[in-house]
């Protein structure tokens, strides 16, 4: 069960389906909503599982939300299911939760036979409908948690879908404490950290040349700086921009940013008064081939995360591991579980979240040593090759379902 399916920011997600069916799992891909994407990754086309996709409103596809529920009402489990909806309904009195009650009928009504097992990605939305599903069918279910659907829903919402799930999978530490506190059984919560395929993310060639170092100190010395991520308020972006600026003048570089989101406009017009118009360049999405180049490309990689008002924050964003993968040095901040990769001064360099001097002195400091970043590189790709090998997640996602008997799931990994 996905909210949304492809989705180009969602690799960790499609690397994670792949691999399980390459080990046999005979899997279903559940959307609640269709893509948007105009671009797709590579290995979305080597996911060869059936896609069904929800109504996404339910005014929209009426008929099919009603044939649902006629049949959801026949079914032993529909007053469990009933009963669980409106106890959440007098909680949480929005249209969304309709919406996920009338998703779940149609599910339980068209979901084949012989699925035996409902995976919901995420622990907002996704597993609402799984859970409505699985009272509506008779199935176990469990659960993917992992950076806003842990921190934007409320703790009785997170409380009841832990007691009724048989275990729960996510991809932080941070997230793990946090979950185990509220789990009836702390045992149910399991840490899995997504990884990297590094089949996808080989390292690259030594490069031989007898160039100057970039080190920003003329126009053909300039720094190439590099940022994947969406325009939303936790990545920060709105601190990054002006860090950018107060860069001394006597610095050249420039910053490629990759990624769309509802921010997009705003940020280039702060960036326009900050007067770094001709310094960014806004690529929007890529697929994963050419972001792969970006890294390869680019001296420094740069995230200035922080905990959005509403509460939402990064887990541990893939794009940094991506980023560490090829060499590239990275300044991140200290936020979420960007500290459980990033060793300061070590593996790469963190800075306190929401600090635009601090960000901009950090990003003046690397930009003109390069031997330190070539360090921060090196020992932060070694760290990603020896310990973020997605391998060893799919071996405990493996064993999770084979000990509950599922060799055909609903949902995606």
């Amino acid at each position: 069960m996905l909210k949304g399916y492809p989705r180009l920011s969602e690799t960790f997600i499609a690397q994670e389906l792949l691999a399980l069916q390459q080990r046999g799992f005979g899997l279903r891909l559940i959307s609640l909503r269709h893509p948007t994407d105009r671009k797709r990754h590579p290995v979305h086309d080597e996911i060869t599982a059936p896609v069904c996709y929800l109504p996404e409103y339910l005014y929209q596809e009426a008929l099919r939300v009603l044939a649902g529920w006629w049949h959801a009402r026949r079914l032993p489990g529909y007053r469990a299911a009933w009963r669980a909806f409106l106890k959440d309904l007098r909680r949480d009195l929005t249209p969304n939760r309709v919406r996920r009650f009338g998703q779940a009928c149609v599910l339980a009504a068209e979901l084949p036979a012989e699925v035996e097992r409902l995976y919901a990605h995420f622990l907002h939305t996704p597993a609402s409908v799984a859970r409505y599903t699985s009272l509506l069918r008779g199935l176990p279910w469990s659960v993917s948690a992992h950076a806003k659907d842990i921190w934007t829903i409320p703790d009785w919402e997170k409380r009841e879908k832990l007691a009724e799930a048989d275990w729960l999978v996510t991809c932080t530490a941070y997230g793990a404490r946090h979950l185990r506190d509220l789990a009836p059984e702390p045992g149910r919560v399991t840490l899995l950290y997504h990884g990297l395929d590094l089949t996808r993310f080989a390292a690259p060639a030594p490069q031989e040349t007898g160039a100057p170092p970039h080190d920003g100190s003329a126009p053909d010395r300039r720094v190439r700086l590099l940022s994947v991520g969406r325009l939303v308020e936790k990545k920060g972006y709105d601190d990054l921009l002006p860090a950018l600026a107060a860069l001394p003048d006597s610095l050249h570089w420039d910053l490629t940013h990759v990624g769309g989101g509802p921010l997009a406009e705003k940020l280039k017009a702060q960036a326009a008064t900050l007067g770094l118009g001709a310094r960014i360049a806004w690529r929007g999405p890529l697929a994963q081939e050419e972001i792969l180049a970006l890294y390869r490309q680019s001296d420094l990689f740069v995230l200035a995360s922080r905990i959005a008002r509403s509460g939402d924050r990064d887990g541990l964003p893939n794009v940094l591991m991506e980023a560490q993968s090829q060499g590239l040095a990275c300044l991140a901040t200290a936020v979420a579980a960007i500290p459980e990769l990033i060793e300061d001064g070590v593996s790469g360099a963190l800075v306190p979240p929401g600090d635009p001097a601090g960000l901009a002195a950090a990003l003046a400091a690397l930009i003109a040593d390069p031997a330190r970043r070539a360090r921060l590189g090196r020992a932060g790709q070694a760290r990603v090759r020896g310990e973020f090998d997605m391998k060893r997640g799919i071996d405990t996602l493996d064993s999770l379902f084979r000990a509950g008997g599922a060799n055909t799931l609903a949902g995606s990994l």
